[in-house]
């Protein structure tokens, strides 16, 4: 079950601003990019994910937490949260990563060709999105909408056209940006079973093409230093444990928040990027602040 190649979290809070007294030139203008430095975010300003939704990875290279969003994809999400309750993701190798690309796992076969016992899933490429859905829009180029779902960057035809649609929804889709989680399948639209791969880099080809519900809130840098191959020499890397944030013994779970990105921190963190990238503006510029303890 092979991902072809074809032709996309880091923390902004409050300690990772540089104090304006550190960044600011000497002078009069000093005294200005004080006034001017932005406040970090507040207490209210955060979310708590629910725990049964955060994967946690533990490999030979870190820990991971995936975030996964079953308001996109709630039978990827529901498939993932119930091999991972079995066990079948202990001990699976990193077979196939490319650099600038993915890393792929999932095979309870370790090889690329293997598949659990369950039925395949049906794609779940795109979804469909209302007024009710709390999607957060950072720019509306050429008749759509960009923008965050949780922690998932999302693409979207404008809900303005929900009107001229039979169930008043418009059409949306999880996008590849870095940290993306993604199912593998094979040639087939409906053959995604259990294996799964975690972006490396953008990479927007993808999308539509692979159903997207995920995205990693804290180890990024531990994905893209897993080994790389296709397939990968030995010894692969791979994921030692894994387990739902809901399933850990409350002694050692780690206490997870993410930046709610309909806070007004984050809001005004959308404004700054597209400030300062102006027309190059992308979604995967929009990194989600996360603080694990």
């Amino acid at each position: 079950m092979r991902l072809p190649i074809v032709s996309a979290v880091a923390l902004l809070a409050a300690a990772a601003v540089v104090p304006a007294a550190q960044a600011a030139p000497k002078g009069k203008r000093a005294k200005a990019a004080a006034v001017a430095a932005p406040a970090g975010p507040r207490e209210t300003d955060w979310r708590t994910p629910a725990p049964e939704t955060v994967m946690v990875i533990d490999s030979t290279k870190g820990r991971i937490l995936v975030e996964l969003v079953p308001e996109v994809a709630p039978a990827h999400v529901a498939r993932l949260q119930e091999l991972t309750r079995e066990g079948v993701y202990d001990r699976r190798t990193f077979f196939r990563v490319i650099d600038r690309f993915m890393a792929q796992t999932g095979d309870p076969e370790d090889t690329g060709q293997g598949a659990s016992d369950k039925p395949n899933l049906k794609a779940e490429f795109t979804f469909r999105r209302d007024q009710a859905l709390p999607l957060v829009v950072a720019a509306s180029p050429a008749g759509t909408e960009v923008g965050l779902l949780k922690s998932l960057p999302v693409v979207s035809q404008a809900l303005s056209w929900s009107s001229m649609t039979s169930d008043k929804k418009v059409a949306a889709w999880g996008t590849y940006c870095p940290g993306v989680l993604g199912m593998a399948r094979d040639d087939a639209p409906d053959s995604a079973n259990s294996q799964f791969f975690l972006m490396r880099q953008p990479y927007p080809s993808l999308d539509k093409r692979y159903t997207a519900f995920g995205r990693v809130i804290s180890g990024l840098e531990v994905v893209r230093a897993i080994k790389t191959g296709e397939p990968v020499p030995d010894p692969q890397d791979e994921m030692t444990k894994v387990r739902l944030l809901s399933d850990i013994p409350q002694a050692e779970r780690p206490k997870v928040r993410v930046i709610d990105p309909n806070s007004p921190w984050f809001r005004n963190q959308i404004a700054a990027v597209r400030r300062a990238k102006g027309a190059d503006f992308s979604v995967c510029d929009l990194e989600v602040p996360v603080s694990v303890q």
